[in-house]
């Protein structure tokens, strides 16, 4: 028992004396700007592991807008498609794709791990944090806990029927909102209640945002994989 509690003091001093070893930006947060860096880090927490979600996760979907022009900034952000989340979120949004696909539905991810600098020049476009994080708090999808997602029937393929298209910054994307068509409104309660069922929090301006409630854990990052 002793040496089970030393071992456990010892991890934690460990992850303590990395995190302050993590350069400061000019806000003053921790960001893990190297790949040595995020090893490091790695090696004192697996959980802190990003994971490809079309490895981890069979069937899953994507439409990553950031790698092309159509999304609200107009501009490329990303140079690839490949989406990743740390291990424990990857976990949960796995169990999220199996229950779903019970039901005839599979996920669609538009958007997960999240380097730093593109929040920066989100930030810039749209400076409102109903819609884009600041970077003087950072975002939970800089830390790989969130993600952005609608459904797809598994029947057509297609994506199902959504109060709004991705990143529409109306009142139609506020949860509170009432879509007058039955169908959309059910198909955002289905993804809302499996995502709150295995761990998530959503938001209450955009329907197809999710993320981890201890997103804290994880530190923010600015690195491309």
């Amino acid at each position: 028992m002793r040496t089970t509690c030393l071992c456990c003091l010892l991890l934690v001093v460990c992850s303590r004396l990395y995190a302050q070893r993590i350069p400061v930006n000019k806000y003053g947060l921790s960001v893990i700007t190297t790949q040595q860096q995020y090893q490091q880090l790695i090696k004192t927490d697996s959980n802190q592991q990003l994971v490809n979600l079309e490895q981890f996760i069979p069937g899953i979907k994507k439409d990553v807008r950031y790698a092309t022009t159509q999304n609200f900034t107009h501009q490329q952000l990303y140079t690839q498609t490949t989406i990743y989340l740390r291990l424990p979120a990857a976990k949960a949004l796995k169990a999220v794709q199996t229950a779903l696909q019970k039901k005839g539905y599979g996920l669609l991810i538009y958007d997960a791990y999240r380097p730093y600098h593109v929040t920066e020049t989100m930030f810039r476009i749209v400076p409102n944090d109903l819609y884009a994080a600041d970077p003087r708090k950072g975002s939970g999808h800089n830390r790989g806990v969130a993600i952005d997602l609608s459904m797809v029937d598994l029947k057509t393929g297609k994506p199902v029927a959504m109060p709004t298209d991705f990143d529409d910054f109306t009142f139609k994307a506020h949860q509170n909102y009432t879509p007058t068509d039955p169908t959309v409104t059910a198909n955002r309660k289905l993804l809302r209640d499996t995502m709150l069922q295995h761990g998530f929090k959503g938001s209450r301006t955009e329907w197809w945002h999710y993320y981890l409630p201890d997103y804290k854990k994880y530190p923010l990052m600015d690195i491309f994989f």
